[in-house]
């Protein structure tokens, strides 16, 4: 006879639920509400996932640090609460440009925002835990809402980039859960804390490192496609091609912050067993990801495309810290999306500034450099604000993405990896090329003729994030000591 396990509410310590479950009970708000009461004004929705999101913001901060909860498969350490203020954060500031016009017809959908927040509970899972099926829901939650929050941008290249995004995403999935089936015929668990002690134990075993290393390589594998590092990076372009300027700023972010958090719990446990090849792979596709993504992007034609090639050199550059398995080094992962998460957005959301339902200065793109000529002359406040997001996007100093590369360029040479610390300054300098080449028509260049159809779309939900995107951009010098010394504190605490 099996005696029958009690437990009590207390020892679930459910409070370490509240984030996600807050995220999701507002998502489930808005869907009722919508049921009850159709076509209601969409800045009731859009208030209304501001204040859950602000909720959120104050039930993260109201955690305790190193707590585990949910029959131990909820991990709320000091990453967990860094990653889920930089997520709810960026949310934050994207979503108020829902009110900004009836461009975007999709911000008029309940459903909308909604997915939304069931996309954030996912993200959220992916960060607050080390059970690897947890992870998964995570990343499948977050995934699928994803997918359908770009196809309901309703064109025709917003519908293939959810398809190619969803074709990518399948493959990843795929490829994560093989590698997770791997480590659990290794281990007996899915508890990362767990499978390292099995593993530690299990190494001299014959044959066994080989069964690690293949596991390895499915999970890297899987997270190249989430972080879009080469060669599985060539969805990323198409995806943000097709979805609408501020979401794919977004996306240039928020998914990334969890790939990375979850990267780094995983692969950080490899390197910490002394499996130095794991290291050199990352950093191979760090380098090979931050060079030839610069590349590609001094070539395009499109600005959209141009920062999306742009965002995916940044992750090489940030995957470079992941594998130096310091706390330094993933200090500077959050410290470097903390500063990126306003420049980067910020720089989306001015593609925004012209509307135009055809594509007047170029037949294939939206956003071509064209558009842009002589916006210093039609928008000098636009102009001077869009030179700014990319002199700091460049690492200009003193401006914010600057402190990033810097802390991270010089967490690798405190680590003995000069050459790393090298071929970062010299992607740098290369990604300035593509960046003051956007300057130059902006400044130099003579507006293009247009059809009359073009308007500037200058509301006050939107002036007011740009707004926010440039205090930040200029006034993070300031707070700079303070930032890195509370991000280095919740690292450390984390034991990473």
């Amino acid at each position: 006879m099996f005696e029958p396990i009690n437990i009590s509410f207390t020892s679930l310590n459910m409070i370490t639920l509240a984030p996600m479950l807050i995220a999701i009970a507002g998502g489930l708000i808005i869907l009722v509400i919508d049921l009850i009461k159709a076509e209601l004004h969409k800045s009731l929705y859009v208030m209304l996932t501001i204040l859950i999101l602000f909720i959120d913001f104050g039930s993260v901060l109201g955690l305790n640090l190193n707590e585990r909860g949910f029959f131990d498969v909820m991990l709320i350490d000091g990453i967990a609460i860094v990653s889920q203020l930089l997520i709810l954060a960026a949310s934050m500031l994207f979503i108020p440009l829902a009110l900004t016009s009836k461009r975007f017809h999709e911000y008029s959908y309940p459903e909308f925002f909604a997915l939304f927040l069931f996309m954030i509970a996912g993200f959220q899972f992916m960060v607050a835990t080390d059970n690897l099926i947890l992870i998964f829901v995570g990343i499948e939650t977050a995934s699928l809402s994803l997918y359908t929050l770009i196809a309901l941008h309703n064109r025709n290249n917003s519908y293939e980039a959810a398809i190619k995004y969803f074709t990518m995403g399948a493959l990843s999935a795929g490829l994560y859960a093989m590698g997770s089936a791997v480590v659990y015929a290794l281990t007996g668990s899915v508890e990362l804390y767990q499978i390292a002690d099995i593993l530690q134990s299990r190494m001299a075993e014959p044959g066994i490192m080989i069964a690690i290393l293949g596991g390895s390589v499915l999970l890297l594998s899987a997270f190249a496609f989430k972080l879009s590092l080469f060669p599985f990076h060539t969805w990323a372009p198409d995806v943000y091609e097709g979805a609408s300027a501020p979401l794919a700023g977004y996306m240039s972010v928020v998914p990334k912050i969890a790939a990375f958090v979850v990267a780094m719990r995983i692969f950080g446990m490899y390197i910490d067993l002394g499996i130095e090849w794991v290291r050199i792979a990352i950093l191979v596709l760090a380098v090979t990801t931050m060079t030839l993504a610069n590349i590609m992007a001094l070539v395009q034609e499109d600005v959209k495309r141009m920062l999306a090639y742009s965002s995916i050199s940044h992750a090489g550059f940030v995957m470079a810290a992941l594998a130096l398995d310091t706390t330094k080094g993933n200090t500077g992962i959050f410290l470097y999306y903390g500063l990126f998460m306003f420049t980067n957005l910020g720089a989306f959301t001015m593609l925004w500034i012209s509307r135009h339902k055809n594509r007047v200065f170029h037949e294939r793109y939206d956003h071509p450099y064209e558009k842009f000529a002589g916006l210093i002359k039609i928008m000098p406040m636009a102009a001077v604000i869009m030179a700014l997001f990319m002199l700091s996007l460049a690492g200009v100093p003193p401006f914010s993405v600057f402190w990033g590369k810097i802390y991270i360029m010089s967490a690798a040479i405190d680590a003995g990896y000069v050459w790393l610390a090298i071929i970062m300054g010299l992607n740098s300098a290369i990604a300035a090329y593509y960046y003051l080449k956007l300057i130059v028509y902006m400044f130099l260049m003579k507006p293009e003729e247009n059809d009359g159809t073009v308007t500037y779309n200058l509301t006050k939900p939107l002036i007011t994030i740009v707004g926010i995107a440039v205090a930040a951009t200029i006034g993070s010098v300031f707070i700079m000591q303070p930032l890195i010394s509370y991000i280095y504190y919740m690292v450390s605490a984390s034991g990473y």
